[in-house]
């Protein structure tokens, strides 16, 4: 792949004011692509733009309104390639079969899944026959846990649709993200003083025994954007969890 692959094109991440898919923008930046981020509320995105600075644009968008992503693409107009890392996964999703509320359940596929493929509905209209859109999916539909089968459920769906417009939206390649455990903002949830205690157990087994940045899982993105005869396929970053 050459050095100079994204020079130039124009890159879209929905989900771009924070977290992987910040890092993914300011990679791409760096590799010279004009960059527009995305995300839900318009302080964050006018706070990442300006992170970002040289170039650098972004928009308000409410994936779970067809009519706001829709528009955000017909603005757009052509761009080169989409990465979808909108959504971040609420507590109450983390709940075992017999607690499940069915009501948060469905919600739970309503950015992740819902907004993906809204994105890839819309997105597939402008975006230049040779490139690329790629989505995000979680380690849990690779290694269930107890807790946790609606999460699981989410995240093998979006495997499987990312198989589907791989093959519905050629020659646009469709694939996607596989992240284990990554330091993003999520973790701030977790009290300062027991976070890395806590990352430290989770990851101490793997191969790769450490928590993974957010600059590490966006060189997966970047690779598939840049990867010109891959399609239809899911690229792990989990620190060789998968193995272990």
């Amino acid at each position: 792949m050459s050095d100079v692959a994204l020079h130039g094109k124009i890159v879209v991440v929905i989900g771009g004011a924070s977290g992987v898919g910040f890092a993914v923008a300011e990679a791409a930046q760096a590799e010279g692509a004009k960059v527009v981020i995305a995300s839900s509320q318009a302080a964050n995105v006018e706070a990442a733009v300006a992170r970002l600075g040289g170039g650098a644009s972004g928009s308000a968008v409410d994936v779970n309104d067809e009519a706001s992503i829709a528009d955000f693409f017909e603005q757009l107009g052509r761009f080169d390639h989409l990465a979808f890392t909108a959504g971040d996964w609420g507590g109450a999703m983390f709940a075992p079969t017999r607690d499940l509320d069915l009501a948060t359940a469905r919600e739970g596929f309503a950015v992740r899944f819902w907004g993906a493929l809204a994105a890839a509905k819309h997105a597939c209209r402008t975006i230049a026959a040779d490139g690329s859109i790629t989505l995000t999916g979680g380690m849990l539909a690779h290694r269930p846990m107890k807790g946790a089968p609606v999460v699981t459920a989410v995240t093998g769906a979006i495997e499987f649709l990312t198989l589907g417009l791989a093959v519905d939206l050629a020659p646009i390649r469709v694939n996607a993200v596989c992240p284990g455990a990554i330091r993003t903002d999520v973790w701030n949830s977790i009290p300062a003083e027991g976070r890395e205690e806590q990352m430290r157990r989770m990851t101490e087994r793997l191969p790769i025994p450490r928590i993974g940045e957010p600059n590490e899982a966006a060189e997966a993105y970047l690779y598939l954007m840049k990867a010109g005869y891959t399609t239809g396929q899911v690229l792990l970053v989990d620190g060789g969890g998968s193995v272990v």
